[in-house]
């Protein structure tokens, strides 16, 4: 069941993909995806892991919520990743680093299917690679407290079945905002995460199509 769902992705990441489309569904008011040429010589490059497996017959993928102590984003659920530093060989080994730092991710144990579709975050000015793995069973997480303060399972499969979007009020950076957000549990899942997610859910749903 599993090898076809992982060769399916692996294929679909190579080809067309989503990505404004499925961004945009989740992007919050008054931003945007791309940032200007000016901006170039500013942007922070960035990349996160999204790692999916299997528990019960259902697809998962790991988000965290990042401390309130944090620079970037304070409180808010994402995806383990971060920037990418100078001794990064690549944007793939960054996410896999951060992923061990953040979570205890050991990239011996999972394969790396391919990138999901580039985005820039304006709030921050970083450029997000998202990166797409596939492990066969759930990982043995070990959270590290200084960059995690709650790991959180989010249920991609329940959401390619049934994608519930709500929308809400949330005091931001820039102000008030009423942004769409995945629910999950009580939590609002929104912003840059729930971009990712709504991209990596249009891609699963093509299969039943």
């Amino acid at each position: 069941m599993y090898s076809g769902i992982k060769t399916y992705l692996k294929e679909a990441l190579q080809g067309e993909l989503p990505g404004i489309d499925a961004h945009s569904k989740m992007l919050p008011p008054g931003r945007r995806l791309k940032s200007f040429d000016y901006e170039l010589e500013s942007v922070k490059q960035s990349s996160v892991l999204v790692l999916i497996f299997p528990i019960d017959n259902k697809l998962y993928t790991c988000l965290t919520k990042r401390p309130s102590t944090m620079k970037y984003h304070p409180g808010q659920i994402s995806f383990p990743g971060g920037k990418i530093e100078k001794e990064d060989v690549s944007a793939e080994m960054a996410a896999l680093r951060e992923a061990n730092e953040e979570v205890g991710i050991d990239s011996s144990e999972i394969d790396v299917l391919g990138k999901l579709s580039d985005f820039y975050l304006e709030i921050s000015k970083f450029s997000i690679q998202p990166f797409l793995a596939w492990a066969n069973q759930k990982p043995e997480f070990l959270l590290n407290a200084d960059e995690v303060e709650e790991l959180i399972l989010f249920p991609v499969t329940d959401f390619v079945e049934n994608e519930i979007i709500l929308e809400t009020e949330l005091q931001t950076l820039t102000g008030e905002l009423r942004v769409k957000y995945f629910p999950l549990n009580g939590k609002i899942v929104w912003g840059a995460t729930a971009m990712i997610l709504s991209e990596l859910i249009e891609i699963l749903k093509k299969q039943n199509q």
